[in-house]
């Protein structure tokens, strides 16, 4: 796989996002080996806990805006969207679907999933971070919502995990203020589990990677699944597929066309509300 590693050490396996060039966003390529990543150590029983990390001091910055701008992919349009049309909304689709079935696997995986965010987490990086079980973040992790800067309307489970994590209200902030939050605020209202130094984290993750893995794997599934129910997380995969619907209808929208252009051109976008 081009921009994903696997790494399995005793029974903790990792698996990195390795695209620093383009902030560790996702193109479909990288999208569909996350997903295969994902399949692989959630299914792997020898596999007791996995950690998904970022390379190159950021965790992940979402879709690739440049790989959509530019059209994406035919050969993926043809199946993943068959309708026939061909936009912003079509090439968004194409990777959200993947990294949907990876959030989707890692809700069900029968083992812990540790985000450990090391840098940015924006927009869909946010939402795979969010999905995990722990979130780990280093002294010089941020996150941030992100999708209203191009006018987007959230996707990568971020609208489902958000009201569960810090309440409703704490949610609408997040959403239209669009914060940039340090981890020491994420670790106040719910955000994270844990902060670590940088100098450290490595290190620190993966002792408690470990920790997880030498615990008792199948009573802590059993646990994970009773908790996945009482939160609705049986809603979860429907929640996704309409968070896919609503985004590729609204990037197919003139105010996204406007935020994806200005993102590139370094201004501020003038929406329009359409």
């Amino acid at each position: 796989m081009k921009h994903i590693r696997i790494d399995v050490a005793g029974a903790v396996g990792t698996i990195t996002i390795d695209r620093s060039e383009r902030f560790n966003s996702l193109d479909v390529e990288t999208a569909r080996d996350l997903r295969k990543a994902g399949l692989q150590l959630a299914r792997d029983r020898a596999v007791r806990a996995v950690v998904l990390r970022g390379s190159g001091g950021v965790f992940c910055s979402g879709a690739d805006l440049k790989y959509i701008r530019n059209g994406g992919d035919e050969r993926d349009l043809g199946y993943l969207q068959p309708t026939g049309a061909h936009g912003y909304g079509e090439v968004f689709k194409q990777i959200l679907e993947y990294i949907h079935s990876t959030i989707s696997e890692i809700r069900r995986a029968p083992k812990p999933f540790i985000a450990a965010v090391d840098g940015m987490a924006a927009a869909g990086g946010f939402g795979l971070a969010m999905a995990c079980d722990l979130v780990l973040a280093s002294d010089r992790a941020t996150f941030e919502w992100a999708y209203g800067k191009t006018g987007l309307t959230g996707a990568e489970s971020s609208t489902f995990m958000l009201p569960r994590l810090v309440g409703l209200r704490r949610a609408f902030e997040l959403l239209f203020l669009n914060p940039r939050i340090t981890p020491q605020r994420a670790l106040e209202i719910g955000l994270i589990t844990a902060i670590y130094p940088a100098a450290s984290f490595d290190a620190d993750v993966a002792r408690l990677a470990e920790q997880l893995a030498a615990g008792p794997t199948e009573a802590m599934a059993i646990a994970k699944e009773l908790i996945n129910q009482a939160a609705g997380m049986d809603r979860l995969d429907v929640h996704l597929d309409r968070e896919i619907e609503n985004l590729a209808r609204i990037a197919n929208g003139d105010d996204f066309a406007e935020g994806i252009d200005a993102f590139f051109e370094k201004r501020q976008p003038a929406f329009g509300g359409s």
